[in-house]
């Protein structure tokens, strides 16, 4: 990939096998390496231009897959004792570049809808959601103390 990724993310090409019917691509395994344990799935849209971030959490490792559509996810390491902490991760998935994305605990993360009317994402954490005592953490997706901008960059 050529990006130095934050201690803890991974990344996981997905495969896709196409025929005449349509396609399939596995999104995550048990007797794969970057399989920890299960929580739960669930499947979260983001329309066009909405940033859905920033959030860490101190126990629950995320997996997303960008399923239609592309979003813009981006990690950013604030742990303090982390060799990568002050790094930023910024990666660009979906149909077009099928990834599976893992963010550790600890990491804040956030992603951006890059697609007209929405994206569909689908999350495989390690630990089930807890209504009553979520482990989640938030800050603005346009806070001044992660130093990312959302906006579309034209290179």
């Amino acid at each position: 990939m050529g990006l130095t990724l934050i201690r803890g993310v991974k990344v996981k090409e997905l495969t896709v096998i196409p025929d005449e019917r349509g396609r399939l691509f596995e999104i995550l395994r048990r007797d794969e390496a970057i399989f920890t344990t299960f929580g739960q799935v669930y499947c979260t849209t983001v329309h066009e231009g909405v940033v859905k971030g920033w959030h860490y959490h101190k126990k629950q490792m995320d997996n997303f897959v960008c399923v239609s559509g592309m979003i813009k996810l981006v990690a950013y390491d604030t742990r303090p004792r982390s060799p990568t902490k002050g790094r930023l991760n910024e990666f660009f998935l979906g149909v077009h570049r099928p990834l599976l994305v893992q963010i550790p605990p600890g990491v804040y993360h956030g992603f951006k809808g890059l697609s007209h009317p929405e994206a569909i994402v689908i999350n495989i954490p390690n630990e089930p959601y807890h209504h009553r005592h979520p482990d989640e953490y938030r800050l603005d997706p346009h806070t001044n103390e992660i130093p990312y901008d959302w906006n579309q960059v034209d290179r």
